[in-house]
């Protein structure tokens, strides 16, 4: 009998957390995110598929290169093909050290037909606070290749833009967020009232004490404990892996182009009946025609006109949802109907304008 009730209990406990969520995957700490990096550069090494002389702006760039090393040229002598001017930019995640190395993506700018093959010079990345926080420099990779003539030609993928895995080396490092925090501020993936009481409960919880408040449904705001004052790391790790289960808000999405439909678990309606049948209406022309046989002497040729006129009514039954019914119940009965996909997104929108769908309808 005992194991019986363990059993029992352990089942209801499994069914209550099958939904719990670590905290680190619906909410992140203030400060601790991803900084983008841009940066202008050239590709060199082309093989005459660069910018043309039209694009004016990748010349400038080559003098004024050539001149910080000290070599003196005119504008007007200089021709390239096999150079392109492009823009380069990156991620640069939270907590980067100096030396890291960063994957850049790099993107023509100017009429170059391809940069398959060339090589980017030494390109500083800068944040959106001006400064430089990595420099990118190797081969460009685009899996792709342009090739063609005066009649023909053929291109796959995308040769105008690529990618240089761990093509960046970061140079400055972002500030530290947690060193001398007293205070740390969690911001939810998803602001809502529930879910931000339901990870108070649970941190306070697992310190026993009142280390979290929540003053909005989008945050929740936690004293680091004297235990961890000077361990903020290890009292994130011990935070960041509670389970939350979050709440969501009823809400059926429905794609009309797609045909695409998307329910909530927590999508409820009131009680309403519900029938959906299709009308067919086919009308087709054969027209036939009338001629005297071959070698008379009178007649004419008429032309007799026949209308075929077919009309289909499907025989649908009504289908009584009842008051409380859940997504499952929903969906079964709608089957019991027969109806597609996109017949259920017009039964939906009856049933929301009827005031009996309990949930946010959504078309995108």
């Amino acid at each position: 009998m005992r194991r019986i009730v363990v059993f029992t209990m352990l089942a209801l406990f499994l069914a209550s957390s099958a939904h719990a969520i670590r905290i680190k995957d619906i909410a992140a700490f203030e400060g601790v995110r991803e900084n983008q990096l841009v940066g202008y550069g050239l590709v060199v090494g082309l093989n005459g598929t660069g910018d043309s002389d039209q694009a004016s702006i990748h010349i400038q760039s080559v003098v004024n290169m050539l001149e910080r090393m000290g070599i003196t040229t005119n504008v007007g002598s200089i021709k390239l093909k096999n150079v392109a001017a492009v823009m380069v930019t990156a991620t640069l995640p939270a907590f980067t050290k100096q030396g890291n190395q960063l994957d850049v993506l790099v993107s023509s700018m100017g009429d170059a037909k391809s940069i398959a093959g060339g090589t980017l010079i030494m390109t500083p990345l800068r944040g959106g606070d001006s400064q430089v926080y990595a420099v990118a420099q190797g081969s460009v990779l685009t899996n792709s290749f342009a090739f063609g003539g005066q009649a023909a030609s053929a291109q796959k993928n995308h040769p105008t833009a690529g990618s240089i895995p761990s093509g960046a080396l970061v140079e400055r490092e972002i500030p530290n967020v947690l060193a001398g925090k007293t205070t740390l501020r969690l911001n939810l993936h998803k602001a809502d009232f529930t879910t931000a009481s339901r990870i108070e409960t649970a941190i306070n919880a697992k310190f026993n004490s009142a280390v979290a408040t929540t003053t909005d449904p989008g945050s929740v705001i936690l004293k680091i404990p004297e235990a961890y004052a000077n361990r903020p790391v290890e009292f994130v790790a011990a935070l960041e892996t509670l389970e939350v289960r979050p709440d969501n808000q009823a809400k059926v999405v429905l794609n009309e182009r797609t045909g695409t439909i998307v329910m909530g678990e927590n999508v409820r309606i009131s009680t309403v009946a519900v029938s959906h049948g299709n009308l067919s209406l086919v009308i087709r022309e054969t027209p036939q025609v009338s001629q005297p046989t071959a070698l008379s002497t009178g007649g004419q040729t008429v032309t007799v006109p026949r209308t075929e006129l077919k009309v289909t009514e499907e025989s649908r039954r009504l289908m009584v949802l009842p008051e409380g019914a859940s997504i499952g119940d929903v969906v079964r009965a709608l089957n019991q109907l027969g109806v597609t996909p996109r017949d259920l997104i017009g039964i939906f929108q009856a049933i929301k304008a009827s005031g009996a769908l309990q949930a946010d309808l959504s078309i995108i």
